[in-house]
Parts: C-alpha cells; sequence; structure tokens
C-alpha cells in the first residue's frame, strides 16, 4: 500500500498533469482540497472539490475514482498532504501530489477557472 504523508506520495509535474488531462482526461481526477471560497476564487479546470478536513466524510463521493489516478493540490502542499494520506489508508493507490500546488500553478501562469 502506497505510504501517503506529505512529500512521500508522487509528484506529478504541471507539464505533466496538463498532457495527462488531455491525452486521458477519463482516467485522471484533479482533487483541489483547499476550501470552497479558495476553489472559487480560482482552480484547475476540471477539479472537483473537496477540503482537506472533509475528505473523510467525503469518502463515500470520492470511492468512485479510486481506479483513476488522482492528482490532489492545495495552495502550497501541507493541506494535500493530509488529504493523501487518508485516501491512501482507504486504498487509494494512484495518487499524485501537484508539484507547487496552486502557488506554482499560478506563478507559471496556466490558466484557471473561477466559480461564480
Amino acid at each position: 500500500m502506497l505510504n501517503a504523508f506529505a512529500g512521500q506520495t508522487p509528484a506529478i509535474s504541471q507539464q505533466a498533469l496538463i498532457e495527462a488531462m488531455a491525452q486521458d482526461a477519463n482516467n485522471i481526477v484533479v482533487l483541489d482540497v483547499r476550501s470552497a471560497e479558495e476553489f472559487n476564487e480560482g482552480h484547475i479546470k476540471g477539479a472537483i472539490n473537496v477540503s482537506h478536513n472533509t475528505v473523510e466524510e467525503n469518502l463515500a463521493k470520492l470511492t468512485q475514482y479510486k481506479d483513476k489516478k488522482v492528482v490532489v493540490y492545495c495552495r502550497s502542499g501541507r493541506r494535500a498532504g493530509i488529504a493523501e494520506h487518508i485516501l491512501a489508508e482507504n486504498g487509494f493507490t494512484k495518487l499524485y501530489h501537484l508539484t507547487g500546488d496552486m502557488n506554482g500553478w499560478v506563478a507559471a501562469k496556466l490558466p484557471t477557472v473561477k466559480t461564480k
């Protein structure tokens, strides 16, 4: 089983994520574990939002993604590490951590979408 503490989940670069989403969008789930307010201010297109402190109570909803690659990010990495640990303990084996998280995505001037 994958031991997913912050820094132990395999990383995926921004470019690798963009390419993977373009090639195989049906098998990738981008999970934004920031607050709903942060998510609404700007997130990666197609990302789903489950705050890191509600991952456990949302496991039933997230279980449908267990066999897909799940790419987790937050603002800077701490909350994503917490979420990755919970997911790994619950049988998620294809977890990836987005290099640089949202701060890195924005710094690289990559596109975000806002929720109205």
